[in-house]
């Protein structure tokens, strides 16, 4: 048996389908993930993302040792609430996690990793905080449900404490705001408008059954993962890990360069891939003859292996399958995946395939 979230119960009695997910036991879906996957794209679902953990830091120290633990630079973010994403690395380059961070004063912040890493994460960073004056505080006490989808944020707005009501509902994306456990942030995984909402994890069943006299759809892991491969979103562990690299994940927009004195964890490793060249590329997959794209698949250009599927499945919204893969550097716009010992032919895309809950027009 794995741990369970404070919404554990809603999940039982709603009937879900539990399964194992990075330690915990969480609902795949409701009864059907495409369903849901639609409800989201074209009007409000949610999700417990109480699995993923909620680290607060604060001190003297907590500026600079953020400035050398991730790749993103942590000294843009200057306004209370504002977030940025980033990798965090090992010495090697390697992608121990991903993670979002929020500034909420001077020397203290949050962060929100992930479920499958968070007890990993968290030794690595207080590994590297040995000597200084910054405090590591998972807060485990707190629960976090995603409202996503067209009408999320109208549809969540009277379940918010009356405080912050009219700051949320003017939020701009990558901006939070929050009062006393509440924490609201205008953001999500899968490429729709919506909030995270963070509370005392004893608020949250009150929280998660209003949203749903509110008429927004209970969701699983299963639909959260084709909105997210639709919306172009990697996935740690799959998309990238600590043998790879971001600058072969798709992820050097969120390497800060700048200032060249930063010297954060990897960085060097970095430096000598980018000057040594011939990268794999991070690209997407449109399979255009039959069949479906998972994981592992390899792929082949002119009959020969230059690359893996990383991430792949059926796309609700395009009703195609679509993939991740990791691929030598001249590949050409098609190529073939491996499915059943046999070559299917795919088109190489640059990600996301769905902008606006909508199908790119140009795939």
């Amino acid at each position: 048996m794995g741990h369970k979230t404070p919404l554990f119960d809603e999940h039982v009695v709603l009937g879900a389908r539990i399964v194992p997910f990075g330690g915990w036991d969480m609902p795949l879906h409701y009864g059907s993930q495409i369903r849901e996957h639609h409800r989201v794209r074209r009007d409000a679902g949610m999700f417990d993302v109480s699995h993923m953990r909620i680290i607060d830091l604060d001190g003297s120290s907590a500026p600079g040792f953020l400035g050398r633990l991730i790749a993103n630079d942590p000294a843009r973010l200057r306004v209370p609430g504002r977030a940025l994403y980033s990798c965090m690395l090992n010495r090697q380059g390697g992608v121990i996690d991903d993670l979002i961070l929020y500034f909420r004063a001077p020397t203290r912040y949050r962060l929100v990793v992930n479920a499958a890493t968070a007890e990993k994460d968290l030794a690595w960073m207080r590994d590297q905080a040995t000597g200084m004056a910054v405090h590591i505080r998972p807060r485990q006490d707190l629960a976090m449900i995603a409202v996503q989808g067209p009408n999320a944020r109208t549809k969540a707005t009277d379940l918010i404490p009356a405080e912050l009501r009219e700051r949320s509902m003017a939020l701009k994306p990558f901006v939070a705001v929050e009062q006393d456990d509440w924490f609201i942030s205008r953001m999500g995984y899968t490429g729709e408008d919506g909030f995270e909402l963070i509370c005392p994890a004893g608020e949250a069943p009150a929280l998660w059954r209003g949203l749903k006299d509110a008429e927004v759809a209970p969701c699983g892991l299963g639909a959260r993962d084709t909105l997210r491969l639709e919306a172009g979103l990697n996935l740690s562990g799959q998309d990238m890990d600590e043998t790879v690299s971001p600058l072969e994940s798709g992820l050097a927009w969120t390497i800060a360069w700048g200032p060249a004195e930063r010297d954060f964890i990897g960085r060097s490793a970095l430096e000598v891939q980018r000057a040594r060249g011939g990268l794999r590329r991070f690209v997407g997959l449109l399979l255009t003859g039959r069949g479906v794209l998972r994981r592992q698949q390899e792929v082949l250009s002119d009959g020969k292996p230059v690359g893996e599927v990383t991430s792949g499945g059926f796309a609700p919204t395009l009703e195609r399958s679509i993939a991740f893969a990791r691929v030598a550097s001249g590949i050409g716009g098609g190529c073939q995946v491996l499915i059943h010992d046999k070559g299917v032919p795919a088109r190489v895309v640059k990600p996301p395939f769905v902008r606006n809950g909508r199908p790119r027009i140009d795939l």
